[in-house]
């Protein structure tokens, strides 16, 4: 029996269209990904969209050629810059910081030995700087009287203030140990009464009488547990508080606006409260 011939087989010469439709749709999978990734800042394309639909609107047409004449590019002007008040106010800023290094600086030197021993604190605050001193270096126990060991330093702090401008405001404390005399029947009265004292060493010592002010918070602050002898030593103070902030003009209050805006804010809802429990 004859042998079937065994038929040639055809080579495919189109076997590259295969790799090329699968490099295709990864490319366009990956662009489909890249967009969905991407976020269209909508307020932008808004703007965009509105000033091309203005610019065409409004461009002319030659009515020869049909054709739309470009006019001239406007510049864009750049923002304005920050205005010649801010720079002011920042400039007396600086100035206010600068001169409040100094006085720092200045007491550091005079309180250097009362410092070191740990009776006087020098602390820097946003609002400017402390100076806080343990009654125990200043006042007798129960008494409001200067020692005369402390004049001359607190005349030396005096003397530093008066060649600046800032506000000063000092703080009378105590601990919480009651104390009832005649002329101090409890310790608000020898709170206050110490920060006068200082007070009006300053002013004799040319400290302006309008930047000073005496506050007497008695034991309301403390700083330290009044538990033990050491916490409620820590607690009697004096603090001189020298302030850097440039005070600002305040602004009447209307009180025709105050009416206003209370009637234009609803009154908040009334809420159910519960009732009562009756007796079993």
């Amino acid at each position: 029996m004859a042998r079937r011939k065994r038929e040639e087989e055809h080579e495919n010469h189109e076997r590259w269209l295969v790799s090329y439709a699968d490099f295709i749709t990864l490319l366009f999978a990956f662009f489909v990904v890249m967009y969905a990734l991407s976020s269209v800042n909508e307020g932008k394309y808004r703007v965009l969209s509105s000033s091309m639909v203005n610019a065409f609107r409004s461009v002319p047409v030659n009515s020869a050629s049909q054709a739309p004449v470009l006019m001239p590019i406007q510049p864009i002007t750049p923002p304005p810059k920050a205005t010649s008040a801010s720079k002011t106010q920042e400039v007396a800023k600086q100035k206010q910081r600068d001169k409040m290094r100094n006085v720092a600086k200045d007491i550091l030197e005079v309180m250097a030995p009362l410092i070191e021993q740990g009776k006087v604190r020098v602390l820097e605050t946003s609002r400017g700087v402390t100076i806080e001193i343990n009654d125990s270096i200043l006042f007798s126990p129960g008494l409001a009287l200067l020692q005369p060991p402390l004049v001359k330093a607190m005349r030396a702090i005096a003397d530093v203030l008066a060649g600046s401008d800032f506000p000063i405001t000092i703080e009378g404390h105590t601990d919480n140990v009651p104390i009832n005399t005649v002329q101090f029947p409890s310790n608000w009265e020898l709170s206050a009464v110490r920060a006068t004292t200082v007070l009006r060493l300053f002013a004799d010592a040319g400290v302006a009488a309008e930047r000073l002010t005496a506050i007497g918070y008695a034991d309301t602050r403390p700083v330290e547990p009044n538990l033990l002898a050491d916490g409620r030593a820590r607690n009697r103070r004096v603090t001189i508080m020298i302030d850097s902030a440039i005070p600002e003009k305040g602004t009447e209050v209307n009180l025709e606006q105050q009416a206003v805006n209370s009637k234009s804010v609803p009154p908040p809802a009334a809420t159910a409260q519960p009732e009562p429990a009756l007796p079993r």
